[in-house]
């Protein structure tokens, strides 16, 4: 019985993300930052423009395995023309704003990763992507998830999709424009940002 609630607790708190403020200890530097997630690598770290750390909590396997068919399609679009880099959820970026953000998955133009230092690159890149992806998953919130993209959309990101499959909504975020909510939408464009992309969402809502 007491090994059932353990597993149990244990479960719960896996899946939970949670938020440390270590500011009043100690404020970690950018490569501080870096070493943390360098020594923890089966622990993926975020952080907010405060410099509150965020663990981030795993995902469960129906939306690891549509996050991997989704970079897999950005992956394939890409390899056509080669017109930027695409990165998965495990890449963490230096925003604008401070923060250090992993979207789902990301693209970054060409000339604009090329302008980056080979130290820029190996670490976290000090850029905001062009275009980000989020999937949500049954432990994240709508509110918080919102609150991410508009700061994608505020650090100068070109284009956004926030996906959310258990309600088969689909928010798009252009930079200085207003949000736009699909219902059930069997595809998106890639728009000018992504030419010639399209992404068949059969993937995400079956």
């Amino acid at each position: 019985m007491f090994s059932n609630s353990a597993n149990l607790l244990t479960s719960q708190i896996v899946m939970t993300a949670i938020t440390l403020n270590l500011n009043p200890i100690i404020k970690l530097t950018d490569d501080q930052f870096y070493q943390l997630c360098r020594a923890n690598p089966d622990v993926k770290f975020e952080r907010n423009a405060k410099g509150e750390i965020i663990i981030v909590s795993p995902t469960g396997g129906e939306t690891g395995k549509r996050n991997a068919k989704l970079t897999t399609r950005f992956c394939l679009w890409n390899e056509q023309t080669n017109p930027g880099e695409v990165f998965d959820s495990s890449t963490c970026f230096k925003l604008p704003n401070g923060a250090d953000r992993s979207p789902d998955v990301s693209w970054v133009k060409k000339e604009r990763w090329e302008a980056l230092t080979p130290e820029q690159k190996e670490k976290f890149p000090p850029i905001a992507p062009d275009f980000v992806l989020e999937l949500m998953s049954p432990t994240d919130t709508l509110k918080e998830t919102q609150a991410k993209m508009q700061e994608y959309m505020d650090n100068r990101v070109r284009l956004g999709w926030l996906i959310d499959r258990k309600t088969r909504r689909v928010e798009i975020y252009r930079l200085e424009q207003a949000v736009e909510l699909l219902e059930s939408p069997t595809e998106l464009s890639g728009e000018e940002v992504l030419p010639g992309f399209i992404l068949d969402l059969r993937i995400v809502w079956e």
